[in-house]
Order: structure tokens, then C-alpha cells, then sequence
């Protein structure tokens, strides 16, 4: 479907009469929330919803981890939920930290609180994952919610979008002929940020000019920093840093810098113009074998379904070239490190592909005017931010 999506195939029109009946299942549910016959939760702090009106990645994990990181640099203290996709509902709601795996509480919230150390739970019941989080950190200013604006038994305060400028929105139909969650009026009222490439290139045409003038503004790309071996301390979780790889079962005792012994190890990055194995898990492949064309990298893409489980034993398969990952997949291949080296010594075969596994970190860049809406946005919520200034 997703590839059928993406070359617009023309079949896809035998399936309107579904994405008719979607749209009506849709548009009825949301206005029985609108009336009051669906109840909704309204959260005792503002909330702030991030999400997109279609299917695959967006790039709202990024965006979600530099807004993290400006409002902790401005003194607001914000939260984070998400429903924890991928990981285990039955343990929900839960609050993540740095020890938390993704097969619990789902792979984006481990990078997230990775990354930003921000306070965060997760669970499908948006409510109950809210109820959690302030009961361990009840001096929250904002909650962000990940992925919520279709969840709408959720209030919100503040709505982004966010919305591929690369794919743009295909066919403009539902489900399943095209890949839209929700129709195109839906973003009106909300805030659009556009993802665009790295050449900047323009938002997808729309009927909208407004939203043609929003995404002249309210813009975001994707900015790629150093390339780091897998087994670096990229991410700041201590049981990641801690783990040795040694030609012995680590114990208890073995806590110090992650470091790999036993065999002879290339610590030089793949160079421009060497062919690399990408291998990717996220909702939107072609983005991150774009990025890495972009840095001037001969790519063997090798896309898989987005939160998809890897298994160190799959991964042997690409021998040949370097291989390179993203954050988001490294988090999961990081914990199947821990577990591999927990139960058995490794053997050489696997401390080669290790020592070839490298990981590409993006950070979101969002224009001027992006925080300069925030900032009207928490002002009107009595959220003060002390430094206007921007990254």
C-alpha cells in the first residue's frame, strides 16, 4: 500500500467507495465529541498536541525533541506522553526513564527521554498516561502529547501538524486510496508546520493559499550531525554507556566506558562517496536514504516497516559496506546489544558487524517564526517564557 501510495497507482480509485465510508466513520466520531455524546478529558495543565493527518513518519520525533529542548532552555518545565506504540500495554501506563526499554514502552519515547531527559509516560489512555506523569512530577507547566490529534477524548490547547512537504498530500484522499488520516480541512484552525528537504524546498500545492503562506513561515528540516559507531555514547543512557564488549560474559561489575575489545576495531566514519548499507525501521524510509544521498553517501536502501524489530541476526547480512541507522532504530539495536552480550559471549563474527554498525543523528531546525508562534501560543495560556531567544 505504502509503495502504491507513493507513485499514486491508479487502482487505488476501486477503493473511494471505502475511503467514503471511512470519511463518514471519521467526521461522525468527531463530532460526537464536539456535541458531548463521546466524553473527552480535560487535562488540569495546558496540553499541546503534535501529530499529522497522514500515514508514515512526518518527522514529529525530531520536532518534539527540539521543542523540548527550547522550552527547557526558556525554564518551562514540560512533560511528555505518547501512547508507547510498539511497546507492551499491558505494563501501561508507565513513566520512561533512561533504563526503559523500548520492547516495554515503545522506541520513540526512549529516545525522546534519551535525549532530553524530559519527564515522560506513556500509555494508549491518554488520560491515564497524563494522570501518571503529574502524579510523579505534579510542577508541570505543559504536557506534550505525541501523536494524539486523531486520540480526541483528549482536549487540547494547541495543535501542530505536521506535514511532509516531500510527499505532500498525494491523491488528497482517505484512506485507503490515498494516505490521509483525516481530510484536508482538518488543518484549518491548527498550526501547519511543513517539513521541508534539505534544499528547502517548497510545501506541496494547495488549494489553501493560506496554508501556502503558513508554510512560507512555519517550516522545519532535518540537519544531519556526525556520523557515531553504534556502540558510541551517542544517547545519554547510562546503561548504554556502560556496556563492554569483551571476549568474556560481562558481569554486574563491568561498569565504565562502553569500549570493545578482542578484536580490531575501524573507528573512521564511512567517507563521501563510499557506498553504504542504509537500513531503516521509520514511517518514511526514503527520507533518511535522501539525507544520506544529500551528504554525498552511494546508498543500498534497505527499508523495513516503521517500528520494526530487528534482530542482530538479520542485520548479518549486509557484510560487504558500512551500515547506518537511525537514532530511533539504534535505541532498539542498543537494547538488543544489552541482551545479547547478557546472555552469551559475543561471538567474532558479531564483533565484526558491530564494529561496522554506525548511527546518523538528525536534529530539527524550525524557523524564527515557528518559536515566535509558540511563544503567542503559551502567552495566551499564562505560560511565560523568560528569553525570547532562539536557537
Amino acid at each position: 500500500m505504502t509503495r502504491a501510495w507513493q507513485r499514486q497507482a491508479a487502482w487505488l480509485w476501486l477503493l473511494l467507495p471505502i475511503s467514503w465510508l471511512y470519511g463518514l466513520i471519521t467526521m461522525l466520531r468527531h463530532q460526537a465529541y464536539k456535541l458531548g455524546l463521546l466524553s473527552s478529558y480535560r487535562a488540569p495543565v495546558p496540553v499541546m498536541v503534535i501529530g499529522n493527518i497522514s500515514v508514515g513518519g512526518s518527522g514529529k520525533t525530531p520536532l518534539i525533541i527540539a521543542l523540548v529542548d527550547y522550552l527547557q532552555a526558556q525554564g518551562i518545565k514540560v512533560g511528555v506522553i505518547s501512547r508507547g506504540y510498539g511497546g507492551d500495554s499491558s505494563q501501561m501506563p508507565a513513566l520512561v526513564d533512561a533504563a526503559s526499554l523500548p520492547s516495554i514502552v515503545g522506541d520513540e519515547p526512549c529516545l525522546i527521554v534519551n535525549m532530553t531527559g524530559v519527564p515522560m509516560a506513556v500509555c494508549p489512555n491518554r488520560k491515564q498516561a497524563i494522570t501518571t506523569l503529574l502524579a510523579a512530577h505534579p510542577d508541570l507547566q505543559l504536557i506534550i502529547a505525541d501523536d494524539g490529534l486523531q486520540h480526541y477524548a483528549l482536549q487540547r490547547d494547541i495543535e501542530w501538524i505536521v506535514v511532509d512537504a516531500a510527499r505532500g498530500f498525494g491523491n488528497e484522499q482517505l484512506l485507503p486510496t490515498g494516505f490521509l488520516r483525516e481530510p484536508m480541512s482538518r488543518l484549518e484552525g491548527a498550526t501547519v508546520i511543513y517539513h521541508e528537504g534539505p534544499n528547502n524546498s517548497a510545501a506541496p500545492h494547495s488549494k489553501n493559499t493560506e496554508q501556502q503562506s503558513q508554510a512560507e513561515h512555519l517550516s522545519m528540516h532535518l540537519q544531519a550531525d556526525d556520523m557515531q559507531l553504534l556502540w558510541q555514547p551517542v544517547l545519554a543512557d547510562a546503561k548504554m554507556t556502560s556496556l563492554q564488549i569483551t571476549d568474556s560474559q560481562p558481569s554486574d561489575s563491568q561498569v565504565g566506558d562502553f569500549q570493545l575489545t578482542g578484536f580490531e576495531v575501524n573507528n573512521k566514519a564511512p567517507e563521501k562517496g563510499s557506498k553504504v548499507h542504509a537500513v531503516s525501521g521509520i514511517g518514511y524510509p526514503q527520507r533518511f536514504f535522501d539525507t544520506l544521498h544529500a551528504l554525498g553517501f552511494e546508498v543500498i536502501g534497505h527499508p523495513y516497516p516503521d517500528h520494526y524489530e530487528f534482530s542482530m541476526a538479520e542485520l548479518l547480512q549486509y557484510r560487504q559496506y558500512p551500515i547506518v541507522v537511525t537514532t530511533k532504530d539504534a535505541v532498539k539495536l542498543r537494547a538488543l546489544l544489552l541482551q545479547l552480550t547478557a546472555e552469551q559471549p559475543l561471538s567474532a563474527e558479531y564483533k565484526a558487524l558491530i564494529s561496522r554498525l554506525w548511527v546518523l543523528p538528525v536534529t530539527a531546525v524550525l524557523s524564527g517564526s515557528c518559536y515566535d508562534n509558540l511563544q503567542q501560543q503559551l502567552t495566551v495560556l499564562n505560560i511565560d517564557i523568560c528569553n525570547s531567544e532562539k536557537p
